[in-house]
């Protein structure tokens, strides 16, 4: 009987050590994960922001970014400055970059004050001020950068989706349709207009810059409706210390 007994003991105990040990490694795989996974979407925005104000390894026809392994570094060659914009005040941060907009969003929908992240990037003796805008498109979210000069005429963009369909709203990160962004104006005059997305822009080679409109994706009217509201929605938040660039 006492053999049975010691028996149930051991198993018991080297159950229990297993137990400890598979939990152990478990938690260090998952800590590992996390930080990948942390690791990766730095890079990513790193990537984008750069994309934005024309910072890529881009053919006549591709969209490529910086790549993974000189990203850090060419992203503190030109963004010369992190800022967050919280009501009135101004703030340098140099991890501004790693804020996220859908936590923010939710902070301002709870009655707080949302911050909002704002990139200064010097190239070829100009000045860029990139904005990230997040939205709906018609399946899931889309989001982005704008890149600007003082004059609050757009130098470049990128979008980018969670789910949208394959080969229509999905090609609002494609280069095409990015590239009609560059030199549209937002403002007329004092008044801001943002840019909207349209089936009756009749403009397809997109020659004029300042009717605050590009041509629409063909059969995304839905994703091209979420991406026009999403500017207008961000950039117009940006507005009281952009208008300061003018001065």
């Amino acid at each position: 009987m006492a053999k049975n007994t010691d028996s149930n003991v051991y198993t018991i105990l080297f159950a229990t050590a297993m137990v400890l040990v598979v939990g152990t490694l478990l938690a260090f795989l998952a800590s590992s994960l996390k930080e990948k996974i942390a690791e990766n979407k730095r890079i990513e925005k790193q990537q984008n922001i750069l994309y934005a104000m024309g910072i890529n390894e881009n053919d006549e026809t591709s969209v490529t970014f910086v790549s993974k392994e000189i990203v850090g570094e060419k992203f503190s060659e030109y963004i010369t400055k992190q800022l967050i914009i919280q009501g009135s005040e101004v703030t340098e941060n140099d991890e501004a970059y790693l804020i996220d907009l859908k936590k923010e969003s939710a902070r301002e929908k709870a009655g707080e004050q949302r911050r909002l992240p704002l990139f200064v990037g010097e190239k070829e003796n100009s000045k860029f001020y990139i904005i990230p805008v997040r939205g709906k498109g018609l399946w899931d979210a889309i989001w982005g950068y704008v890149a600007l000069d003082k004059d609050l005429v757009v130098q470049g963009v990128f979008f980018d989706h969670a789910g949208e369909t394959p080969g229509l709203g999905s090609n609002i990160k494609e280069r095409f349709f990015m590239d009609d962004f560059i030199g549209e104006h937002i403002m007329d005059g004092d008044t801001f207009k943002g840019i909207a997305v349209s089936k009756s822009n009749a403009d397809p080679k997109n020659l004029r810059k300042t009717d605050f409109a590009v041509d629409a994706i063909s059969g995304s009217t839905i994703t091209g409706d979420g991406l026009a509201a999403m500017l207008k929605k961000d950039l117009k938040m940006y507005l009281p210390y952009l208008k300061t660039l003018k001065q």
